[in-house]
């Protein structure tokens, strides 16, 4: 709150180092070759001897020799460094090394990285579940004895092998404390305390003001280290990748909805609602301000998890899991698992850096807008993306009615106050229209009804012909009955099918 099993896997602590060393005869030194070969875009800074030597080693593990190679002569790597969310915590298939009393940062061969579709020789995983940004950044600490700062693991792979991608996910566990809040909220719910969002909401947007600079920071550190290791910044792609929100209030909508204990989404509905649409929203528009205030490229997955959220259709985040076996009495660590990624979830981030990577963007959504279970990669953020839909006669809004996003929700005209329910999003491919509060929602023309006076509704979306609509100018009509437009008759009015005439109330800007 990740590694293709085809490819080689390395893992870096000290105890590992030492029986590298000890298998090598008691290397302990580097030979001058090690230090003299020049890398292909500049020059190489050197390690201190401690890191040195675990550079030397594994160096040696991968090629057989301690040598430090030209850029082009060096195997493929990719590299995930920040927390839980990436480390491959929730997916419950930890490296034992990583998953012990004196090291839990939870690491899992079936994260992310391992199982992108980038090409790539070698994938490393130095994630750690509850990292912070101290624990990243240059000069930064240790989270555990046997564990590197993180940016130090990175410059001896930097050194190692050449580094086609970075992907840096971290913020959660500074200002934002997002374990310890999520682990109050459900046990408020579960004590019957009433809900965490009075106690949260008014000093939420001051948390993740607190957090951009740190991460800003750390994006500089990670590039600080790149150039140190000889690379331009032209060299390789630093991706940051903000957070999916794991929950929502949608789950009634479920057909097969165990209920929120067996289905683990244990909270109160509006402290659900909260988290989706606006504790989450905000914490990505300031992972995305320091992205790119540092340079970096970024990934906008706010809404990836959307339609599969804890508690609803295959669901991508695993919910309530308790760990008292090595946690007692409760705390945060004994749910340090729940609502994190679980192993659909972490090949929806594969499948979205895989896509992110092929495009060339600098700054890019990743969804899932037909419910088909696959990623979609869209440009630019989703702020962005979403807009107002104004109707030229009345001055009103296109809403979803009570800022509700069930099934069955009436869509209306309402006077315009820039909330998320009077968001819309025009997704061109599918021809349909989402509701800025999920992207799991979608306009919909009940039972296919294509008649004068049918009231439209949100309803989850699945693509199909009753969810397509077709923009002729400021219009909008279903693409199953041209002959029909979408139409707000007055102040309030529900929105409609009316035949089309051209006039205002048929105009949306």
């Amino acid at each position: 709150m990740a590694r293709s099993h085809a490819k080689p896997r390395l893992r870096c602590t000290f105890a590992a180092v030492a029986a590298a060393l000890a298998a090598l005869g008691g290397v302990t030194a580097i030979t001058p070759m090690a230090e003299a070969a020049p890398a292909a875009s500049g020059s190489i800074t050197p390690l201190s001897p401690e890191l040195e030597a675990i550079r030397a080693a594994e160096a040696t593990k991968i090629y057989g020799d301690p040598a430090i190679r030209p850029l082009a002569e060096r195997k493929t790597g990719l590299i995930s460094l920040g927390d839980s969310e990436i480390s491959g915590e929730g997916v419950g298939n930890y490296d034992p090394a990583t998953n012990t009393s004196a090291n839990q940062c939870h690491r899992s061969p079936d994260s992310a990285i391992h199982r992108t579709g980038i090409p790539a020789d070698l994938t490393f995983n130095v994630a750690c579940s509850g990292g912070y940004t101290g624990n990243i950044r240059i000069g930064g600490s240790k989270q555990y004895a046997d564990e590197l700062v993180q940016s130090d693991n990175l410059a001896i792979k930097a050194r190692n092998t050449k580094i086609k991608m970075v992907v840096l996910v971290a913020g959660a566990n500074d200002d934002l404390q997002f374990g310890p809040v999520m682990t109050d909220c459900v046990t408020r719910w579960v004590l019957s305390q009433g809900t965490c969002e009075p106690k949260y909401g008014p000093g939420w947007q001051s948390r993740v003001d607190g957090l951009v600079p740190k991460v800003e920071a750390t994006i500089g550190d990670l590039k600080t280290v790149m150039r140190d290791a000889g690379y331009a910044d032209s060299d390789y792609k630093l991706v940051v990748m903000g957070y999916p929100s794991p929950i929502g209030p949608d789950f009634n909508d479920n057909p097969d909805f165990p209920g929120k204990l067996p289905g683990g989404c244990a909270g109160y509905d509006s402290d659900a609602a909260w988290g989706r649409n606006y504790a989450v929203p905000t914490f990505e528009k300031g992972m995305r301000a320091a992205a790119l205030a540092a340079g970096a490229t970024y990934l906008d997955n706010s809404r990836l998890f959307h339609g599969h959220e804890v508690c609803m259709e295959d669901t991508w985040a695993r919910g309530l899991y308790l760990d008292l076996g090595d946690h007692f009495p409760w705390d945060e660590n004994t749910a340090r698992q729940s609502f994190h990624p679980n192993y659909r979830g972490h090949g929806a981030f594969a499948s979205c850096l895989t896509q992110l990577y092929a495009s060339g963007l600098r700054e890019a959504s990743c969804a899932d807008p037909a419910s088909t279970g696959t990623p979609v990669l869209q440009a630019g953020a989703w702020d962005d993306l979403y807009k107002p839909l104004k109707n030229e006669a009345t001055g009103n809004c296109l809403d979803a009615s009570g800022g509700s996003s069930a099934n069955g929700t009436k869509v209306t005209g309402w006077d315009c106050h820039g909330g998320r329910n009077q968001d819309w999003w025009y997704d061109t491919a599918n021809k349909s229209l989402h509701v800025g509060l999920t992207q799991d929602r979608c306009i919909d023309v009940p039972g296919a009804a294509y008649a004068a006076g049918t009231g439209l509704i949100l309803w989850n979306c699945h693509g199909g012909a009753n969810q397509q609509f077709v923009r002729d100018g400021a219009a909008l009509h279903p693409a199953a009955a041209p002959a029909l437009c979408l139409t707000v008759a007055a102040a309030h009015d529900p929105l409609r099918l009316q035949p089309c005439n051209g006039s205002a109330a048929q105009r949306f800007a």
